[in-house]
């Protein structure tokens, strides 16, 4: 049996419809999508979710939706984190009694914890609200970066569960690799490094690209987590060019115009997301039509 958190997660997106509501079809279908092509895990209402222009009431329909079509097929990792420790507390309790197995919490941003006061707000989120917690650390964001001795600390607290590391700082995360305990796990927040957050000790990837390429994806982790990193390279080599362009503008911009093209979902995004630039779609759609990825009403 996977251990979990461990393999290829997906951060899925929200599809909205043409009054700018939550698209629950399309919600269900993403959802389904994603397991039929053997992805190991869901993350809804994480930021490329676009969670922080959803409503409270939103957010939590979203998981229910998608905890209502795995089924109980793949462990459900709801978006619930900010810098308001008692209302993180307040909407992961009701991920939770919406049928969420873990939360996916980002650090507080903005005002800028001390080590102590990440500590303090990781201890009470994991206490009161009774789920497994990865902490996602992404300093470029958030403007706070959680350090390996922190990180360390943090993974004492029962109930923290792993860390989606989205530093980009590969000597970091080697490091949190090594001073984390056994069974901690740690994801790769950056889809280019998947492969070397792996070998290094890493448990697998919490995605953007596998909205569009779930199916590869997991087949590539698979390939790392049974050491053939030969096969995995040779997926990532074919995957690269895509992996890089859905960060041609700031996620979910070009994913969501990915998944477009695809014919996966409609495009549209709430404020302040707005539409790629007319440059960056060229180059999305011509990672697309090299992969063989566009329907052939679009590709001619």
């Amino acid at each position: 049996m996977r251990d979990l958190w461990t393999g290829c997660g997906t951060a899925l997106v929200t599809p909205f419809d043409a009054d700018g509501n939550i698209d629950e079809g399309a919600v269900r279908r993403l959802a389904k999508r994603q397991i039929d092509a053997d992805i190991h895990f869901l993350v809804p209402c994480g930021t490329t979710g676009e969670s922080p222009t959803l409503t409270e009431d939103e957010r939590v329909r979203i998981v229910e939706l998608v905890v209502e079509e795995a089924a109980g097929r793949v462990p459900v990792l709801a978006g619930a984190g900010g810098y308001n420790t008692r209302e993180v507390v307040h909407v992961g309790t009701r991920m939770r009694q919406a049928g969420a197995t873990g939360l996916l919490s980002v650090t507080p941003y903005y005002n800028k914890p001390t080590p102590e006061g990440l500590y303090q707000h990781y201890r009470a989120i994991a206490g009161e609200v009774g789920l497994p917690v990865i902490v996602y650390n992404v300093p470029g964001r958030t403007g706070l970066n959680v350090e390996p001795s922190t990180l360390a600390r943090l993974a004492t607290i029962p109930g923290i569960a792993g860390v989606k590391e989205a530093s980009g700082n590969m000597p970091q995360i080697c490091e949190v690799c090594r001073s984390v305990p056994d069974g901690f796990v740690v994801l790769s927040g950056d889809d280019s490094l998947t492969l070397p957050v792996m070998s290094v000790g890493g448990r697998g990837i919490i995605s953007v690209a596998s909205n569009g390429v779930p199916a590869e994806m997991s087949r590539m982790v698979k390939y790392a987590e049974a050491n053939d990193f030969g096969a995995a390279r040779r997926i990532h080599t074919a995957l690269m060019p895509f992996l890089t362009v859905n960060f041609v503008e700031a996620n979910p911009i070009p994913i969501k115009a990915a998944m477009a093209m695809m014919g996966l979902l409609d495009e549209r995004f709430r404020l302040p997301m707005v539409p790629p630039q007319p440059a960056s779609r060229e180059k999305i759609a011509a990672v697309l039509q090299a992969m063989g990825a566009l329907p052939a009403a679009v590709a001619r």
